[in-house]
């Protein structure tokens, strides 16, 4: 898995959308109306942040689980962000999981008329 894999994963979930809001080198993702989505993914060249859990004790699981390739996201991680490492220990398949259950907690927390359709 690198950042070319994780971006079209990204936009292929219902609603989602590239956003750059502060000029970085690769997008976060969000889902929702454009002036109000909420991001799901922060993209990066070694990496990809996640919402990991609902709690931060849920999200520790991945820093138990892949010490070396799962950190608590600066910031905000206290809300159950991590940013997990592309090309190490963690499989593609999981990484892939952890995009899709981001999406899904995210989405969970729009308002019912700001979530994509089916969601």
């Amino acid at each position: 898995m690198d950042v070319t894999q994780m971006q079209a994963l990204c936009a292929e979930l219902p609603g989602a959308w590239p956003d750059n809001p502060w000029d970085h080198d690769y997008p976060v993702f969000k889902v929702g109306p454009r002036e109000r989505g909420k991001i799901f993914a922060f993209l990066g060249a070694t990496g990809v942040g996640v919402k990991a859990g609902a709690t931060r004790d849920v999200a520790d699981e991945w820093l138990h689980r892949y010490p070396h390739d799962a950190t608590v996201m600066a910031y905000i991680g206290r809300s159950g962000w991590n940013d997990l490492a592309f090309g190490g220990a963690i499989p593609d398949e999981e990484l892939v999981e952890a995009v899709e259950e981001s999406y899904r907690l995210v989405v969970s927390k729009l308002p019912k008329k700001d979530r994509p359709e089916g969601r």
